[in-house]
C-alpha cells in the first residue's frame, strides 16, 4: 500500500488526459520532494518500490519532459529524479541479497526497472534528450555554466542506466532476428540521432571529460552482440560459411541415422509388449550372483547400479561455475545500424577514446572496475576490425607492448582477488575472462598483421612478437593460467578461450622460432636467501711478509703503467652511493676500506682509481691526498693504506649474523628475494615440455569431455596439444589414464564419430601404444589409475629398476659397540645422545643419519623421532622469578650501552634465544618497542677511531653537532621539532661526556628553562590550567613510583577527560611536552604520549615544578640570559657538575678565546643593519636581534605561533651546552640570512 505522503506528492505533479499532460502549480516542488524522499529511503528501498508500482516514470515524468521541456528548472529536476529512479538494483542493494525478504525486494526493484526501460523505448523521449544534449554541446566552453555540465552528465547517466537494465527472460521469449526491448531502445537512439552525439563526444577534443561515460554507453549498446554477427550482417553468406553449416548438418544427420540404425539392430522382429526377466552375465549384483534385469532390452544400454537411488547433492563449493547469459541475435535493422556505428567509431573515435580512457585508468581518475569497459572495447572493436576489413592503423592505439603489459597485470590482479575475495569470486572470474579475451584478441591481431601485404605492418608485427616472446611474463602467462584453472570458479567458456589462446600462441611461437637459428629470451630466477647465516669469506693473508710481497707487485705494476689509468676504469669507479642511507662520513671510511681491499688482491690500477675518485668527493682534510699530489706521494699514501688497520663494518656484520644463526629458527628470519635476470637460448621443444604435467593436461581433458558441444576449432586445439605431448615429445604414457581412455572410448563409439576424425585417430594411436607397452610392463594396467609426472612416465616406459645407493654395512662388532655405548648413555641427561655417541664410535666415518637408522633397525629405539636433534634456544620455556629479576637487573645495568641486547645475552645465566629475551623484555614493560634494543651506531667515528686523545676539531664538531643539523627554512616547525627530539633520544645513550650533558639539558626542564615558563604562561592564558595541573600530577606520580619501586618504565599519558584530550591535540601543548622530554607516539600502534624511562626522578620533579601556575608573565629569555657574560658560562657549568674533566675545560677555554678574537674582528667591521645591544648581552642575543631586524626589513610575515616557536628554539640552543651562547654562526639561520641579503640589495637599488 502506497504511503499517503508519497501519494499526495505524486498527485501534486499533475495528470495525463489523453496525450496531453496537465501539470499542477506545485509540480517542481513535488519533484524535489520525491528526490528528498528517495534520499531517506530504508534498506528495503520502499520509496523506490512504491514509485515503481505507481508507474510515475511512465505516467508523469516522461510526459513532463516531452511536453514541458521549455520549463528548464522542471526539466532538470525530472532528469535528476529519473537518474535516481533508474539506477541499477545492484547499486541500490550493494549485491544480490542472500536474505529471502531482501531478495524479494531486489527482484521487485528489477521488475520496475524493466518496466521503465520499456517506457523509454520511444523515439519521442530520445528526441527530446538528443535535442537538449545537442543544444548544450553547441555552447562554447566559456559559455557553459556549471548547471549545463551537470545536465549533460545526468543525460548520459540516464541513458546508461536505461541501457543497463537486464532483459526479462520470462517476458522476452522471442527467437533470433526478432526485436527485443533492448533492440527497440537502440532503434529509438538511432532514429533520434543520439548515436551521432555519442560519436561526437568520443571524438571531440573539448569533450574528453565524458570519455568514461561514452565508453560505458557504447559497451551497453553492444551488450547482446558479437563482432562476427555484426560483420556478417547484410552480407550474403560466403562459401566457407555455407560449407561449415553443411558440415554441421551432415554430422547431425549421420548421428541421427546411426542412432536409428542402432535401435533397429537392438529391436527384435516381434513386438516387446511382453515383459521378461534376464540374467546379465558378467555384471555382479550386491552379492556374488549376476544381476537380474526386469525391464525391456531396448533400455538396457542405459542401465547402471545407480538407477532408483537418490541423486547425491553436490556441495555448492564443488559445483561447476555457471555460464553467463547466452547471446541472442538482434533484428536485422538493428544489426545494420550497429555495424555502421562500428565502422564510423573505428575510423574517427577509437584511437582517441581509448587513449583518454587508458590515461584516466593509469592516473586512477576513474571508479573501481572501470578498466573492464576498456578491456571489452579493446576485444570487441579489434575483433570487428579484423573481421570486416583489417586496417592496422584503425587500432594502433591498443596495438603495442603497453597494451600487453596492462592486460597481463590485470589478469594477475584478478586471479589474486579470485583467491582472496571468495564471496565475489564469480565477479572476479568474469573480469578475468574479459581480460583473457582482450589478450587473445591482441594475439589474433598480431597474427593478422603477419599476413598483411604492407611490409611496414609485417615489420611492426615482428617487433611486437620479438618483445612478447622475449619477456618471460608474456611467454609463460598461459602456462600459469592453465595450471591455476579451477572449474568451480571459472566457467567452461573461459577454459575454451584459454585453450584456443594457448594454441594460437604456440603456433605463432613455433613459426617465429623456425625462421631463426638462435632465439635469445629473457630468463628470471628468484633467489630467496635468509638474512642470517652468511658464511664469512676467507680474508686475504695480512701478515707483514705477505703485505710486503703484495706491495712490491702493486708498486711495479703502477710504475710500469706510469700511474696512468684507462678511461673506462676511471668512469666505472664510484667511491660513494648517493641513494644509500649510510652517512657520507661512513661512506668515506668504506671507500678507504675498498682501496685497501683492492691492494690486498693486488689490483693496483683499481686501488689508484678509487683513491683519485675519493679525493674528488672528499677533498677536505686531504684524507685521500691533496689536489696537486705527486705520483710518488700517491704511492706512499697507498702503502700507508695497505698497512693500516682500518675498521671494517662487514666483519662486525658477519659476527652479528653468526650470533643470529646460533639462535636457530626461533628468531624471525627475513627472507631476501633477489631476482636474477639473464639471457638464454630458447628451444621450442623445451618450452613444450613444461606443458607435460598432469596439472596442465587435466584442463584439456575437462574440455574434451564436452567434445560434442565444442566447435571444430576447439576440438582441433585440444587434439593438437595432446599430439604435441604424445608424438612430438614421445610422452604418450602421460595420457595413459583411465579417465582419458573413457573419453576416447566414448568418442570411438559415437555414431557421429566421422565428424571427429582427428580425435578418433589420436584415440586409436594412444590405445595402440598402451597395448604394446602393457605387453612389456605387466603393471601398466595398475598405472591407469593414477596421474603420472615425468619421472613416473620414464619409470613406466623404461623400467622401475634403479641402482640403489650402497650403504656401508654394519659388522657384528660395530653393532655390539653401538649397543654397548647406547646402553651406557641412554640414562644420562645429555640433550642429544646421538651427538654423544658419534665421537665414541671406532668408525669415525659414520654419519648421524646412519647411526639413527641403525638404532631403529636394531630396535633400540622405536622410531627416529625419539632421536630428533633438539633445537637451540627452545629447551627453556618458562621464566622463574629469579631469572626475571636477573633479566631486570641486567637491563638496568646495560640500558645505556651501545648493544643492550648483546650484553644481556652474554651475561644471562639461563641461555635463551634472542627472540625469547626480546619478548620477555616487552612483556615486562622494560621496553616499549623492539627498536629500543637495536644495536646503536656511533655518529662520531673520528673520536673513537683515533684513540683516547680528542683533537680540537673533533671536540668542536662534537660540541656543535646538535645545532648544525637544526632545520633552517621550516615549513612545519612542529614536525622539525619532533624529528629533532627523536634524534636526541636515539643519540642519548651513545654520546660522550659533553653530548650526554646536552641531552640531559634537553630533558632537564624546570627552573633553568625560562622558555618552559613562557609556554606554561601562554597555555594558562588559553584556559589550559586544568590540563597543566593534570600533567603536573602525572609527572609527580611517576617520580614517586620510580623512587619507591626503583624501576623506570615508559608511562603513557592517557587523558580521560574531554579537556585533557583537546589539550593533547593542541600544538602548543605538544610543544611543551617535547620541551619537557615526553615522547610522541612512535607508530600507528601507539595512541598516547609517554614519559620515557630515561628521565630520572629529579628531572621529573623539576619538570613538574616548572608547570606550577604563574601569576605574572616571566621575563624574556634575553633578559634572563643577558646578565651573564660568556666567561661566566663555564664557571656556572663547573659549579653544576663537579666531575668535569680538565681536558674538556682546557679545550673549552681555547674555543672561547678563538671565538672572542673572531667576534672582535667582526665587530670592527661596519655593519649598516646591525642593532646596537648592551655590552652585557651575549652573542646569541645579539644574533637573535639582528635576525629579527633583518626579518622585519625583508617583510617576512609570520604569525605569533611561528615567532614563539623561533624564540623557544633559540632558548633551547642556549641550554644545549656551556658555550652555545657564543655560537653565532651556528644559531643564526643561514638560509634566511641569504634571503635577507637579496631583499636588502633590492631596497638599495
Amino acid at each position: 500500500m502506497m504511503n499517503c505522503e508519497l501519494l499526495a506528492t505524486c498527485s501534486a505533479l499533475g495528470y495525463l488526459e489523453g496525450d496531453t499532460y496537465h501539470k499542477e502549480a506545485d509540480c517542481l516542488e513535488s519533484v524535489k520532494d520525491l528526490i528528498r524522499y528517495l534520499r531517506h529511503e530504508d534498506d528495503a528501498r520502499d520509496v523506490r518500490q512504491q514509485l515503481g508500482e505507481s508507474q510515475i516514470v511512465q505516467n508523469d515524468l516522461l510526459p513532463i519532459i516531452i511536453q514541458h521541456r521549455q520549463d528548464k528548472a522542471l526539466f532538470d529536476a525530472c532528469i535528476r529524479l529519473m537518474v535516481n529512479l533508474t539506477q541499477p538494483a545492484m547499486l541500490c542493494f550493494g549485491k544480490v541479497p542472500d536474505d529471502p525478504v531482501f531478495r524479494h525486494h531486489f527482484l521487485q526493484v528489477t521488475s520496475h526497472l524493466q518496466a521503465y526501460k520499456e517506457a523509454f523505448a520511444s523515439e519521442s523521449v530520445f528526441c527530446i534528450l538528443s535535442e537538449t544534449l545537442y543544444n548544450l554541446l553547441q555552447l562554447d566552453w566559456e559559455q557553459r555554466q556549471e548547471e549545463d555540465n551537470l545536465l549533460i552528465e545526468r543525460i548520459l547517466l540516464l541513458v546508461r542506466n536505461v541501457l543497463h537494465v537486464p532483459a526479462d527472460p520470462s517476458e522476452e521469449k522471442k527467437v533470433d532476428d526478432d526485436a527485443s526491448v533492448h533492440d527497440r531502445v537502440l532503434w529509438a537512439i538511432h532514429m533520434s540521432g543520439f548515436d551521432d552525439l555519442i560519436k561526437f563526444l568520443a571524438s571531440a577534443q573539448s569533450e574528453q571529460q565524458w570519455s568514461m561515460h561514452v565508453l560505458e554507453i557504447i559497451s551497453l549498446m553492444f551488450r547482446d552482440q558479437t563482432p562476427e554477427a555484426l560483420v556478417s550482417a547484410g552480407h550474403a553468406r560466403s562459401a566457407e560459411e555455407k560449407k561449415k553449416d553443411s558440415n554441421e548438418l551432415e554430422a547431425l544427420r549421420q548421428k541421427e541415422h546411426a542412432e536409428k540404425h542402432s535401435r533397429t539392430l537392438q529391436r527384435g522382429t516381434r513386438h516387446s509388449r511382453f515383459g521378461g526377466s534376464f540374467v546379465v552375465q558378467g555384471l555382479k549384483a550386491i552379492g556374488d550372483k549376476d544381476v537380474i534385469y526386469h525391464r525391456n532390452l531396448q533400455n538396457f544400454k542405459d542401465y547402471t547400479h545407480d538407477i532408483g537411488k537418490a541423486v547425491r547433492r553436490v556441495p555448492k563449493r564443488h559445483r561447476k561455475a555457471q555460464e553467463s547469459g547466452e547471446k541472442r541475435r538482434s533484428a536485422l535493422n538493428v544489426r545494420l545500424f550497429l555495424r555502421e556505428f562500428c565502422v564510423d567509431f573505428l575510423e574517427n573515435c577509437y584511437n582517441r577514446l581509448m587513449y583518454l580512457v587508458k590515461e584516466s585508468l593509469i592516473r586512477e581518475q576513474t571508479q573501481q572496475h572501470d578498466e573492464t569497459y576498456y578491456l571489452w572495447a579493446l576485444s570487441f572493436f579489434m575483433a570487428f576490425n579484423r573481421g570486416s576489413c583489417f586496417r592496422a592503423d584503425l587500432v594502433s592505439e591498443t596495438m603495442s607492448i603497453r597494451a600487453f603489459h596492462f592486460i597481463e597485470r590485470n589478469i594477475t590482479n584478478y586471479y589474486e582477488m579470485l583467491l582472496t575475495d571468495r564471496k565475489e569470486a564469480t565477479s572476479w572470474s568474469r573480469r578475468m575472462h574479459l581480460a583473457l579475451k582482450a589478450y587473445q584478441e591482441l594475439l589474433l591481431t598480431v597474427n593478422e598483421m603477419d599476413r598483411s601485404e604492407d611490409e611496414s605492418i609485417r615489420q611492426s608485427s615482428s617487433v611486437i612478437k620479438s618483445n612478447i616472446f622475449y619477456l618471460m611474463e608474456y611467454r609463460e602467462i598461459f602456462l600459469t593460467l592453465l595450471r591455476k584453472y579451477d572449474e568451480t570458479k571459472q566457467p567452461e567458456s573461459y577454459l575454451k578461450d584459454l585453450v584456443e589462446s594457448t594454441h594460437l600462441f604456440l603456433r605463432m611461437l613455433d613459426r617465429f622460432c623456425k625462421g631463426r637459428k638462435n632465439l635469445m629470451v629473457q630468463r628470471k630466477r628468484v633467489k630467496r636467501r635468509k638474512s642470517q647465516g652468511k658464511k664469512k669469506e676467507a680474508a686475504p693473508e695480512t701478515s707483514p711478509e705477505a703485505l710486503e710481497e703484495t706491495w712490491k707487485i702493486v708498486e711495479e705494476e703502477l710504475k710500469g703503467a706510469g700511474f696512468k689509468l684507462s678511461e673506462s676504469l676511471t668512469q666505472s669507479l664510484v667511491p660513494f652511493d648517493a641513494t644509500s642511507e649510510t652517512p657520507l662520513e661512513d661512506q668515506r671510511t668504506e671507500a678507504m676500506v675498498r682501496v685497501q681491499d683492492a691492494l690486498l688482491v693486488r689490483m693496483g690500477p683499481e686501488a689508484l682509481g678509487l683513491l683519485r675518485a675519493a679525493r674528488e668527493v672528499w677533498p677536505e682534510g686531504d684524507v685521500f691526498g691533496s689536489a696537486d699530489v705527486e705520483p710518488e706521494e700517491e704511492l706512499e699514501l697507498l702503502k700507508q693504506i695497505l698497512h693500516a688497520k682500518l675498521p671494517r663494518s662487514s666483519q662486525t656484520a658477519v659476527v652479528e649474523e653468526e650470533e643470529e644463526e646460533e639462535d636457530g629458527p626461533e628468531m624471525e628470519e627475513e627472507e631476501l628475494e633477489s631476482v636474477q635476470v639473464s639471457e638464454t637460448e630458447f628451444k621450442f621443444l623445451d618450452f613444450i615440455k613444461r606443458f607435460a604435467t598432469p596439472g596442465i593436461v587435466r584442463p584439456y581433458l575437462l574440455l574434451l569431455k564436452s567434445y560434442s558441444k565444442n566447435t571444430p576449432h576447439t576440438n582441433h586445439c585440444i587434439a593438437r596439444m595432446l599430439h604435441r605431448l604424445a608424438v612430438d615429445l614421445k610422452m604418450d604414457a602421460l595420457l595413459f589414464q583411465l579417465s582419458v581412455f573413457h573419453i576416447f572410448n566414448k568418442i570411438l563409439n559415437d555414431p557421429a564419430a566421422a565428424a571427429y576424425q582427428e580425435l578418433v585417430t589420436l584415440g586409436k594411436y594412444l590405445v595402440k601404444r598402451f597395448v604394446s607397452l602393457a605387453a612389456q610392463n605387466n603393471k601398466a594396467y595398475v598405472e591407469l589409475l593414477f596421474w603420472k609426472n615425468v619421472g613416473a612416465v620414464r619409470e613406466m616406459t623404461e623400467g622401475y629398476t634403479k641402482e640403489e645407493e650402497k650403504r656401508p654395512a654394519w659388522t657384528e662388532e660395530e653393532e655390539e659397540e653401538l649397543r654397548r655405548l647406547y646402553e651406557e648413555h641412554r640414562d644420562s641427561e645429555v640433550p642429544d645422545i646421538v651427538e654423544t655417541l658419534l665421537p665414541l664410535l671406532s668408525n669415525s666415518n659414520r654419519t648421524r643419519r646412519q647411526v639413527v637408522t641403525q638404532l631403529v633397525h636394531m630396535r633400540l629405539v622405536d622410531n627416529a623421532k625419539e632421536l630428533k636433534k633438539p633445537k637451540k634456544g627452545t629447551r627453556i620455556v618458562l621464566w622463574t622469578e629469579e631469572q626475571e629479576l636477573e633479566l631486570q637487573m641486567l637491563f638496568e645495568e646495560y640500558r645505556d650501552s651501545d648493544d643492550v641486547l648483546g650484553n644481556i645475552m652474554k651475561k644471562l645465566t639461563a641461555k635463551r634465544s634472542r627472540a625469547r629475551v626480546v619478548d620477555k623484555l616487552l612483556s615486562m614493560g622494560l621496553v616499549s618497542e623492539r627498536r629500543e634494543l637495536y644495536k646503536k651506531r656511533s655518529r662520531s667515528a673520528h673520536g673513537k677511531s683515533t684513540g683516547n686523545i680528542m683533537t680540537e676539531e673533533e671536540f668542536l664538531a662534537e660540541l656543535t653537532q646538535g645545532t648544525q643539523d637544526d632545520p633552517v627554512d621550516r615549513d612545519d616547525e612542529f614536525e622539525s621539532e619532533e624529528s629533532e627530539e627523536e634524534d636526541l633520544e636515539e643519540q642519548e645513550s651513545e654520546r660522550s661526556l659533553n653530548g650526554g650533558r646536552r641531552s640531559q639539558g634537553m630533558h632537564s626542564t624546570g627552573e633553568r628553562r625560562p622558555d618552559v615558563e613562557n609556554m606554561v604562561y601562554a597555555l594558562q592564558q588559553e584556559g589550559m590550567s586544568g590540563p597543566l595541573l593534570w600533567l603536573q600530577n602525572c609527572l609527580n606520580k611517576t617520580a614517586d613510583d620510580r623512587e619507591n619501586d626503583g624501576l623506570s618504565q615508559p608511562v603513557p599519558l592517557a587523558p580521560f577527560t574531554e579537556s585533557n584530550e583537546e589539550a593533547m591535540e593542541n600544538k602548543s601543548f605538544q610543544r611543551l611536552l617535547r620541551k619537557l622530554g615526553m615522547r610522541a607516539p612512535a607508530n600507528e600502534q601507539e595512541s598516547f604520549w609517554r614519559i620515557p624511562a630515561k628521565i630520572s626522578v629529579s628531572e621529573l620533579r623539576s619538570a613538574a615544578a616548572a608547570l606550577s601556575p604563574k601569576e605574572d608573565k616571566p621575563k624574556n629569555d634575553d633578559e634572563q640570559d643577558g646578565t651573564r657574560s660568556p666567561a661566566e658560562e663555564p664557571r656556572g657549568e663547573e659549579e653544576d657538575d663537579a666531575t668535569r674533566e680538565q681536558r674538556a675545560q682546557a679545550l673549552r677555554a681555547l674555543l672561547l678565546a678563538r671565538k672572542r678574537k673572531r667576534f672582535t674582528d667582526e665587530d670592527a667591521a661596519p655593519e649598516s643593519d646591525a642593532t646596537p645591544v648592551d655590552d652585557t648581552d651575549d652573542v646569541n642575543e645579539s644574533s637573535q636581534d639582528n635576525t629579527s631586524t633583518k626579518r622585519n626589513r625583508s617583510r617576512v610575515l609570520e604569525d605569533d605561533e611561528e615567532n614563539e616557536e623561533d624564540s623557544t628554539t633559540a632558548a633551547a640552543m642556549d641550554t644545549n651546552g656551556d658555550d652555545d651562547s657564543d655560537k653565532e654562526d651556528i644559531s643564526a639561520p643561514v638560509k634566511r640570512r641569504r634571503v635577507v641579503l637579496i631583499d636588502e640589495e633590492e631596497e638599495e637599488d
